[in-house]
């Protein structure tokens, strides 16, 4: 029994109105779990960075628990578990604090290792001239650590886009869940999840773009300081 590949209906579903709807909910899913995933992510890596022991085991801890478990089984947790507990949350809220949640311990090692990367000299040269730790951080070691962490950072979201599919399994009604849905009413399995395919690549192929030009912006500095030493 050979394959058969319904045309009309991969050409019919091709610019879905549902279909493109859940893209979009791919999209604002992506880029608040990216941004939430920030700013937990620098929390966390500066609780990593402390001297003090308790809150660096803390970090330590959360980042263990988060990377070490699939996010499937986080999901799960937040979207059934917690409301045995008395906190009950809805799908987009469950799915935006699994994502966040879990991002978060893997941008926390990124922006760790950014901050490491920056020369110890730098520092010194800082403390020399009377800055504060605060101001260190903020005018000398997040600048130049944001090049080291921008090609990181931009595989994570390239990566966040398709982790968004995850979320389908708490119904979340995203790209993936939306592609479900119609297949379960219109039984065009591989016509759909091809469509599906193409948007997911579209929305990666757009972002290493974007992502292309951001690293190309923030490595110009460098590359002048190159030219001049060479001349």
């Amino acid at each position: 029994m050979g394959i058969k590949w319904d045309w009309s209906g991969f050409y019919e579903y091709l610019f879905n109105g549902y279909l493109l709807q859940g893209a979009v909910t791919t999209l604002w899913l992506t880029i608040a779990s990216i941004l939430g995933g920030l700013v937990m992510g620098c929390l966390i890596a500066m609780l990593r960075l402390a001297p003090v022991y308790w809150l660096s085991s803390f970090a330590k801890g959360y980042i263990w628990i988060f990377r070490g478990t699939p996010l499937l089984v986080q999901l799960i947790i937040i979207y059934t578990g917690l409301p045995q507990l008395g906190i009950r949350l809805s799908v987009v809220e469950s799915a935006l604090t699994g994502l966040i949640l879990n991002e978060a311990a893997y941008l926390a090692e990124i922006i760790r290792g950014g901050i490491l990367g920056v020369s110890t000299g730098q520092t010194y040269a800082g403390r020399a001239l009377g800055l504060n730790s605060f101001q260190l951080m903020v005018y000398i070691v997040f600048p130049q650590a944001t090049r080291i962490i921008i090609p990181a950072l931009g595989n994570s979201v390239n990566g966040l886009l398709k982790t968004t599919s995850i979320t389908s399994v708490i119904s979340m009604e995203e790209l993936l869940r939306s592609t479900q849905i119609l297949i379960q009413e219109k039984f065009l399995v591989l016509e759909l999840f091809t469509v599906a395919a193409m948007y997911y690549l579209l929305m990666t192929s757009v972002w290493d773009m974007v992502q292309s030009r951001i690293e190309a912006k923030f490595s110009k500095p460098y590359n002048d300081v190159e030219i001049a030493e060479s001349r």
